[in-house]
């Protein structure tokens, strides 16, 4: 857990619109997140496909433009749509990395990994000549746990894993503060997800990183996590401490996602309450009235159907947005 409340990046209100071919209303990818990622923690930000976890990420970062709200780095602002600020982002991407989903994708095939993972040195010019490029380009590739002889390797012949620490050697290359971890272990098979994870978690330590995790996955998030958001169709449902999170989820929706993750002792798994969410998520092009989520939820109430809950803190440092929870305990575990 990060011990210390320095915000590195703070979000207020931020939303992101795409149109929607062939309708007159726009997709509502992020809907109004404000949220604050304190320096040398790892945030988790999980959610079902679709939910606005990645958008989210690509705008803090500015590789999407936001729609509206603002976002500050360190105190200075990058985006303000009020205001009319949209800063100059070059200066920044050396502090704002993104590693991203799918490695194969994200690498030049025509291109060797040493190029690549050397290229950002050459655009930011941290390096003087070819012996120091060369030194760092190795340097880099051993701190992920590739051989510095594969340099002249083609992406091609790296397994995904690898591939993956590639990506991973390139966003360090430039020595960030944050970095953007866009499902960097879905596309890899689950005995590599691991190591990927354990790499991840011992440079978090080394250089002080600070990262936005994103995934599907809770089972995943909560190990290297410090803090968790829960998003649902472009909105911030609950955010706290992993530990508590997990344990004790305030939100319905949490608790079917930590219901879906199957725990290692199957007489355990088989003796579980289960949480199952009713049907699929509703489309972002035309969302439900009040709480998205009351389609869903097996405790919506008329006031659910019609009023959208706030994210409040409901206990030190945890929040969530439902109605539920505004009630008296007794009134929670009658409503349906």
């Amino acid at each position: 857990m990060a011990e210390h409340k320095d915000v590195l990046i703070s979000i207020r209100d931020l939303t992101k619109r795409f149109a929607a071919p062939g309708r007159k209303k726009a997709v509502r990818a992020v809907d109004g997140v404000s949220l604050d990622i304190y320096r040398g923690e790892a945030l988790g930000l999980v959610g079902e496909s679709g939910c606005g976890k990645t958008t989210l990420g690509r705008c803090i970062l500015r590789l999407i433009e936001p729609s509206g709200g603002r976002i500050e780095y360190d105190g200075q602002v990058l985006f303000d749509k009020e205001e009319g600020i949209r800063a100059e982002m070059l200066p920044f991407r050396r502090k704002m990395q993104i590693i991203f989903q799918n490695p194969a994708a994200s690498l030049d095939p025509r291109t060797t990994v040493g190029e690549s993972i050397g290229e950002a040195l050459d655009i930011h010019r941290l390096v003087k000549g070819r012996e120091e490029r060369q030194q760092r380009i190795e340097a880099l590739m051993t701190e992920v746990g590739l051989d510095p002889a594969d340099a002249g390797r083609y992406p091609g012949a790296f397994s995904g894993g690898q591939q993956q620490r590639v990506g991973i050697a390139r966003a360090l290359a430039v020595e960030p503060e944050f970095i953007v971890c866009d499902e960097p272990i879905s596309s890899l098979d689950v005995s590599i997800q691991s190591q990927i994870i354990n790499t991840l978690e011992d440079l978090k330590q080394q250089k002080g990183l600070t990262y936005l995790f994103i995934a599907h996955d809770l089972s995943v998030v909560r190990h290297i996590s410090d803090r968790i958001g829960v998003m649902y169709l472009g909105r911030l449902v609950e955010l706290g401490d992993s530990v508590s999170l997990t344990a004790r989820p305030l939100h319905p929706y949490t608790r079917a996602l930590l219901s879906a993750v199957p725990l290692p002792d199957p007489e355990k798994n088989r003796l579980r309450e289960r949480n199952p969410m009713q049907g699929e998520p509703p489309s972002p092009v035309d969302p439900p009235s009040g709480c998205a989520f009351h389609p869903r939820c097996p405790m919506a109430t008329e006031k659910c159907r019609q009023e959208t809950p706030p994210l409040m803190e409901r206990e030190p440092g945890r929040f969530a947005a439902c109605h539920m929870l505004s009630l008296p305990k007794e009134g929670r575990d009658s409503a349906t």
